[in-house]
């Protein structure tokens, strides 16, 4: 394991392994493009997550849309995990899981009808309430339920997170959340609807009492060189802030603890040359991990059984029919051949789950490693999957 890198991707002896297994046996045996999960990083994550917050009353949820295979969130459902979910079909995924419906977090800010009358049909623990009309129609579906919600008000504190506009969501220009003066009246009028539990702690400026405290996610990962905090700087950073309030802390990590549990293997197939560009041609494009064409997104890319040669500056670009459709450019490698395998690291998040099947590729098969033993987590799709719903 990289001690920098807090995973179990390694290379020994020039060859890469996951945990207890060749990663290039596992290419062999399953094709590629290939998406492989490290189950011990996965847990490793988790536990640095659950355990930071000591002995706050806390719920650790996993959010989903950073990769929701059934198989990766039961591994984490089986170490008492709850889930953060944007959708009825992530509902669908962490019920079909086993995961504790008092552990789901639904959030979020396009909730339809159906999907918020689905999840308190199943009694989830709460909503991530992201507008006063989305309030008024939980209370209205609710109350056509005869049920009482559980809500919390998501606030938009307008605090600039140094990354890409794609992904920051606690700005004013945002669409997540309410402003600070909003949401007071929002709360005062859930009061007044009676559609809330009572809370545990006082709301300063309008004296409307909570039980719960969501943090959201937010850690980030090492790509790169970054160095981003650790789960036990912010656990000691909120307990210190929160002091004796009897207060439930819920974390929502998604990216920190699935980004770098996963990798994406790649086989070259051409090597190409022109006057102003090197360029490896492999065989996972911009459909089976979007995020570098889509924001810029970096992620480290070596090779699987390591060869002493020369290195090069290249562009690493799938098949696909648009010069967006790239893994790398301008990147330093090593010259490889056809018929070799690349890792892209750190893709355990948001790389699957943002998948498409554009150009007519079927997607990527994923395995779980847990030791020596291969969980297939996901099939590789077929041609006929690529039209079953259409005949």
């Amino acid at each position: 394991m990289t001690a920098s890198r807090l995973d179990y991707f390694e290379y020994r002896n020039g060859a890469l392994w996951a945990e207890g297994v060749r990663v290039s046996d596992l290419a062999e045996e399953f094709g590629t493009p290939l998406y492989i999960y490290s189950g011990k990083t996965l847990r490793r994550h988790y536990k640095a997550f659950d355990e930071a917050l000591g002995n706050l009353g806390h719920l650790t949820c996993y959010s989903v849309k950073a990769n929701g295979n059934i198989s990766l969130l039961r591994l984490l459902g089986d170490l008492g995990a709850g889930v953060d979910i944007v959708s009825g079909g992530e509902l669908h995924r962490a019920l079909t899981a086993g995961i504790d419906p008092r552990k789901i977090v639904f959030s979020g800010v396009g909730k339809q009808g159906h999907e918020i009358r689905e999840a308190l049909k199943t009694d989830i623990l709460m909503f991530n309430v992201e507008s006063v009309q989305e309030l008024e129609l939980i209370g209205q579906i609710a109350s056509e339920m005869n049920t009482v919600a559980r809500v919390s008000l998501r606030i938009n504190p307008d605090v600039d997170p140094k990354t890409h506009p794609y992904i920051s969501t606690g700005l004013k220009q945002n669409k997540f959340g309410l402003d600070i003066l909003e949401a007071t009246g929002a709360y005062l009028m859930a009061e007044a609807l009676e559609k809330l539990l009572a809370f545990a702690d006082r709301l300063q400026s309008s004296g409307v009492e909570i039980r719960y405290l969501d943090l959201g996610g937010g850690l980030g990962i090492t790509y790169d060189a970054e160095e981003p905090p650790l789960p036990v700087d912010l656990g000691r950073a909120v307990a210190d802030t929160i002091g004796g309030r009897k207060l439930t802390v819920i974390l929502e990590p998604g990216r920190a603890i699935a980004g770098n549990a996963g990798i994406l293997v790649t086989r070259v197939l051409y090597t190409k040359k022109t006057q102003v560009k090197n360029f490896v041609i492999v065989d996972a494009a911009m459909n089976d991990l979007v995020r570098p064409s889509l924001y810029g997104a970096f992620h480290r890319i070596g090779e699987v059984n390591l060869k002493d040669r020369e290195k090069m500056v290249v562009d690493v670009v799938g098949p696909i029919c648009e010069s967006s459709d790239f893994l790398a450019q301008d990147r330093t490698l090593p010259a490889v051949k056809p018929g070799e395998y690349l890792s892209v690291f750190s893709a355990g998040a948001y790389g699957f789950t943002m998948s498409s099947q554009y150009n007519s590729r079927p997607r990527a098969a994923e395995v779980i490693i847990d030791g020596d033993r291969t969980i297939v987590a996901r099939k590789r799709e077929t041609y006929d999957d690529l039209i079953a719903l259409e005949i």
